[in-house]
């Protein structure tokens, strides 16, 4: 058999297997055999095998530092019998001869030649091995109680870099290995099983064919359904790795052949045989159209049958591109991922061209009225996600290149970038050159290829061949994009309008021009703008009647600022953008400059009481350069007017070491006490500097000058407390996020006329088992000098001096009662209400960790020292009950330097708790692992 086989894939790799899986299905037995052929220009000496079984075996592979990234530590805390890994490894070559071999444990085996092989010569491998499956929960492929996924475990050839000697490590990114190949597949599996593979069956448990793909097998103890689809004529089976329920299978009996027939006049091509296993389907299906849940409350989006629809078009087209075109997924992720969201906006003007992004939850009823309505949001069509999701990361300054390192990628641009930008550049030279020209292309080159590792720049050479203004994808690819069309004025000059246009970029880039009436008429004129030159002008009737003018309609080319896409040519906005007042935050409408209007009620303490008043700002879902935000409010404990306000401006370089540099300017007027108000003006800079974008480490510098202005009581009068002073401050923060060490540190120095000092604080938190965490914090402050009237600028014990007016206290004067027991983690961080403050220096040291579940034990320990007084050691301990952590938890103190706290009387009242009512921090957290 395995002479046959090397006959029928002559000048191909060949490989043959005989593999047993155990009747627990943890333990793999294989007997390979493998031809491989130097396909290369040069002889090797050596050849490298990925052994990516490894990936799984201990901690601190780059599978497990990947999914840590990722925030999943199931692989980190795995236990011994989860984990993969090779027990058993024996090679030989064509003479039967053994063959060293480096750690069984390592991902690369490097195997040393008897003789170099020279192009086109090939050399004959028998390996027999063991291996034991790693749980199937970690990456989709592995064990499980239901089935076993096999993908990746085989020992096989490195093919894109055979001799090259640094190592490839497994990071479960889904990349092509084996491509150009002839399997023969012979499977010995437990009684009562069924299995199925993208390789052809061609008898029970056996498999052969040539893939330019790598091999899947899903053993499992249930069969699993299989359609069969006629498409003009030419037969097509697409199976399943899983169970479909019967709706499903039903919506998808009558899609698969419509969706098939649209691909097959795109591409040229369909498969006659499909596979798609549980994982594919949940990396590929279409991203945003779930049903949202919302305690008991389910709202629909989409139609089962539409969901079904948009799911398995993604799911399929993505599968046949993977099947059929070989790419090293590293370097060329993007003609991929880019052909599948190109493919994907076709099929949706065909199809879904007025659908909405959410679907039909705008018509939602609440109380008989329909409230998402009031929301641009729900205008925004289901086309414009791929613009928006571009947009969306690239006004945060966190996009990539789209030729970028595919593992270097965050997840997020994975979608955003590799997929969406590239998809709508597809798209936008789709719409220039003519659809069908556009698909030729495609067709020619993906026919071209067959069973060759592509060169994407060669499909960019093709498209500029039939329209030259594609030229420009060339270099885009390796830029970040911060193209902008502006639209800087319309003439009326005779008989003509005179429009014109500015570009921010030397590149010959075609920009596309729509007129519109009245009465709703539209007219589309592509404009080729010239290289080296930014200005462009187009001349159209006046007699067309032209309303509105819009460049680039429909987030049709993923721009850097779409606000000034828009101009009117008549009415009371010629030349300008109307205004639009709108009540609640919005995805933003680039047609209009958007003041959003809300109301303000919230509860400041017993000074203000409740707060009423309403903010305007321009600051919509997406980040803006320029923000403002003004707050004027009444408070109902004086009765009179408070209120805040800033104004900021970011600057976003593209390609520098910072990511943003940010100035702005602030004020604001509240109460500190009964009767007593400040006021405060604050200019600021920060510096953000840039960071890789899977990255979990941040850093910082910050710059301020904040004024004061106290009203004082007449004994604050006669103390001759501090009524007006001036802050300056800078500092430094490093923060890493990750999801096992957590860490920080932060140095600072602040100052004004009557004293300076310096502080510094360092944080580490390290999760030891699974939501079990040990939390680390050392603080040391020192006054370089310190001529100050009193205790107002000391560092605090167990409470802080909020005479910034920087932390969010709920009572800013309590010194009784609930709000007085507020706990700041700040200076020295003692739970227990240890008295006084400190003026000359303090150094503590706090610990956190679990016990059980909620439960927390913590100590804290310091020494400070006061002008003119000895130095001091103080020490407390207790319980901390983490009610939602991070954001609601609570001290109960036991011993401290005061004593066993619960025989205390007043006990009630040494109780703390923090409260962080912080929208944005809940946001950070949640979005950790996406970018």
């Amino acid at each position: 058999m395995f002479l046959g086989v090397v006959q029928v894939s002559a000048q191909k790799d060949s490989i043959y297997i005989e593999a047993k899986l155990s009747a627990d299905r943890k333990t793999l037995e294989v007997n390979q055999e493998i031809v491989y052929y130097n396909h290369s220009d040069k002889q090797l000496q050596t050849l490298k095998l990925l052994n990516w079984i490894s990936a799984y075996h201990k901690r601190g592979t780059s599978l497990v530092y990947r999914k840590l990234e990722d925030r999943n530590n199931d692989l980190h805390f795995a236990k011994a019998d989860q984990l993969g890994k090779l027990l058993e490894l024996n090679i030989k070559n064509s003479e039967n001869q053994p063959i060293s071999i480096n750690a069984l444990s390592d991902e690369n085996l490097f195997l040393p030649l008897k003789e170099a092989l020279q192009p086109g010569e090939a050399v004959t491998l028998k390996l027999q091995y063991r291996i034991q499956l790693p749980d199937k929960t970690f990456t989709g492929y592995g064990t499980a109680d239901q089935n076993t996924a096999l993908k990746y475990f085989f020992i096989v050839p490195d093919q894109f870099d055979p001799d090259n000697i640094s190592k490839k490590e497994y990071r479960d990114i889904e990349e092509s290995v084996s491509f150009n190949t002839f399997w023969t597949v012979n499977f010995d599996i437990p009684v009562n099983s069924f299995i199925e593979s993208n390789l052809p069956q061609v008898q029970m448990n056996s498999f052969k064919g040539y893939l330019d793909s790598d091999p899947e097998f899903i053993i499992s103890t249930n069969s699993y359904p299989s359609i069969k689809v006629d498409v003009d004529g030419f037969s097509s089976e697409v199976k399943f790795g899983y169970n479909l329920k019967p709706e499903e299978k039903q919506n998808l009996e009558f899609l698969l052949p419509l969706q098939l027939k649209f691909l097959k006049d795109k591409i040229g091509f369909i498969p006659q045989t499909l596979f798609i296993s549980d994982k594919f389907r949940a990396k590929e299906d279409f991203f945003g159209n779930n049903d949202i849940r919302f305690w008991k409350f389910r709202f629909q989006l989409f139609t089962d049958a539409e969901k079904t629809d948009l799911d398995y078009f993604g799911i399929i087209t993505k599968k046949i591109l993977d099947e059929n075109i070989i790419a090293d997924k590293e370097k060329d992720h993007w003609f991929k991922n880019g052909l599948k969201s190109y493919l994907e906006i076709q099929y949706l003007k065909k199809f879904y061209k007025d659908t909405k992004l959410l679907g039909a939850l705008p018509e939602t009823k609440l109380f008989g009225i329909k409230p998402l309505k009031i929301f641009h949001a729900s205008k925004v069509k289901l086309l414009d996600r791929y613009g928006l999701a571009y947009q969306y990361i690239m006004l945060q300054n966190l996009d990539q290149k789209i030729d970028d390192n595919f593992s270097s990628l965050s997840n997020f641009n994975d979608m955003a970038v590799s997929s969406f930008e590239t998809g709508s550049l597809f798209d936008y030279s789709a719409d220039k050159m003519g659809n069908d020209t556009f698909n030729g292309v495609v067709k020619n080159y993906i026919s071209q290829n067959s069973g060759k590792k592509i060169k994407p720049e060669e499909f960019l050479s093709d498209l500029s061949e039939k329209d030259k203004t594609s030229g420009y994808l060339t270099n885009f690819l390796k830029q970040k994009n911060r193209v902008n069309f502006k639209l800087k004025n319309i003439k009326k000059e005779n008989d003509s309008l005179h429009i014109k246009i500015t570009k921010n970029t030397d590149a010959p880039i075609p920009v596309k021009l729509e007129t519109q009436t009245r009465e709703g008429e539209k007219k589309a004129y592509w404009i080729e703008t010239e290289e080296n030159k930014n200005n462009n002008e187009l001349f159209l009737p006046a007699s067309d009647n032209i309303y509105k003018v819009t460049l680039n309609t429909g987030y049709s080319f993923p721009e850097s600022n779409y606000r000034d896409n828009f101009l009117y040519a008549k009415g009371i906005f010629s030349n300008a953008k109307k205004i639009k007042l709108k009540l609640i935050k919005d995805i933003p409408d680039p047609e209009y400059n958007e003041i959003y209007i809300s109301p303000r009620v919230r509860f400041n303490n017993t000074y203000d009481k409740f707060l009423l008043g309403i903010n305007l700002k321009n600051q919509s879902f997406f980040d803006q350069k320029f923000l403002y935000s003004f707050t004027p409010m009444y408070s109902s404990g004086t009765g009179k007017l408070t209120g805040s306000g800033a104004v900021s401006y970011s600057f976003l370089p593209a390609e520098s070491i910072i990511r943003s540099l940010t100035f702005g300017v602030s004020g604001s007027y509240f109460h500190y006490d009964y009767g007593l108000a400040y006021r405060k003006a604050s200019v600021l800079s920060n510096i953000s500097f840039r960071k890789d974008p899977r990255s979990t480490i941040s850093r910082s510098i910050g710059m301020s000058y904040n004024y004061f202005d106290r009203d004082l009581s007449p004994v604050m009068i006669a103390n001759n407390d501090y009524k007006k002073y001036n802050l300056w401050s800078f500092g430094y923060g490093y923060s890493d996020n990750q999801m096992i060490h957590e860490k920080s540190f932060s140095i600072s120095t602040q100052g004004m006329e009557d004293f300076n000092k310096v502080t510094a604080e360092a944080f580490y938190r390290w999760e030891f088992a699974p939501k079990q965490k040990l939390s680390l914090r050392l603080f040391a402050g020192y006054f370089l000098r310190n001529d100050t009237r009193n205790n107002l600028f000391n560092y605090g014990i167990s409470r802080v001096s909020n005479y910034a007016f920087s932390y969010s206290l709920l009572g800013e004067s309590a010194n009784s009662g609930i709000l007085s027991q507020q706990f700041i983690l700040a200076d020295g961080g003692f739970k227990s209400f240890i008295p006084g403050s400190v003026n000359k220096w303090i150094t503590s040291f706090n610990v956190d960790s679990s016990v059980w579940k909620i439960f927390h034990v913590y100590a804290d320990a310091g020494i400070y020292k006061n002008q003119d007084r000895p130095t001091k050691f103080i020490w407390d301990s207790g319980i901390k009950v983490r009610i939602i952590p991070d954001f609601l938890e609570v001290y109960f103190p036991i011993q401290s330097s005061l004593g066993f706290e619960p025989s205390f009387k007043d006990y009630a009242k040494r109780i703390r708790y923090t409260l962080v009512l912080n929208l944005g921090t809940i946001i950070n957290a949640a979005r950790r692992g996406w970018y």
